[in-house]
């Protein structure tokens, strides 16, 4: 069955796809439920609905296959992105990166069009989990002539600290980062089921060998300083008019004590 999979649109209909796309969903609705502004983005993965909670009054998935028009507000070039520099309040990628044929053009291309302060939320298949080493086996094992592959075949694994270099360079501040996805790589629904006990351990004991990570990360922009919610009073303070009574009692005052000889 594995050997027919293409690409992760099939593979979410699988047990652990299905297991997989629930604790992503999870950590996207989350993520995005407070981030405030007017337009926000999501690049790829339809089966991810990346803004479902998000509030914002434009949000638009933008997909790079034109066979799913209809299931997306726009479909573009994800290194060359129809909106003006600086227009854009978030961005999601679920698997976005590892799955365009040039990442780092993807990520300078979202840097150019969010704010200055603008976040981008980042998952990703972790190289360094039960999972990669799986995949990596079988691609060995297929070399040999056998076997069949666990996860996807499209599509490059990023590790999770690689990842936080790209978004660094970019001068991008990681805001927050976890891992997910512990239960073994098996393909049973049940096996699953049986290895439940895994996600609490694997968040306590082995936190960054989860099969999946998430990253929350905001664009920084040097010398720029954000005016607090008070900035309109404080100005309203600093050119208010000073009283011309008080300033007329203080000259005459002044002016009798000089006659007065002091």
């Amino acid at each position: 069955m594995s050997g027919q999979i293409i690409g992760l649109h099939d593979w979410f209909e699988t047990p652990p796809g299905r297991y997989l796309l629930a604790w992503e969903q999870a950590q996207f609705d989350q993520a995005v439920a407070d981030v405030f502004g007017y337009h926000a983005l999501q690049l790829g993965l339809a089966e991810v609905e990346g803004l479902r909670t998000n509030r914002m009054p434009h949000r638009w998935l933008a997909l790079s296959d034109p066979a799913m028009l209809a299931r997306s507000a726009l479909v573009t070039d994800f290194s060359a992105l129809p909106f003006p520099a600086n227009s854009l309040d978030l961005v999601v990628l679920p698997h976005t990166l590892e799955l365009s044929p040039d990442p780092h053009a993807t990520l300078r291309e979202v840097e150019r069009v969010l704010v200055p302060e603008g976040r981008v939320v980042v998952c990703g298949l972790n190289p360094a989990s039960l999972w990669g080493m799986r995949q990596r086996r079988a691609h060995l094992y297929r070399r040999l002539g056998f076997g069949d592959l666990f996860l996807p075949e499209a599509g490059d694994f990023i590790g999770y600290r690689r990842m936080r270099d790209w978004l660094r360079l970019l001068s991008f501040e990681v805001e927050s980062g976890r891992f997910g996805v512990y239960r073994p790589a098996v393909r049973s629904e049940a096996w699953l089921d049986r290895c439940r006990w895994f996600d609490n351990a694997g968040e306590r004991w082995w936190p960054i060998f989860g099969a999946v990570y998430f990253l929350v990360a905001v664009k920084r922009v040097r010398g720029l300083r954000l005016l607090s919610a008070d900035w309109r009073r404080a100005a309203s303070r600093a050119s208010a008019p000073v009283p011309i009574a008080g300033k007329m009692h203080r000259d005459t005052t002044h002016r009798q004590q000089e006659g007065n000889g002091f």
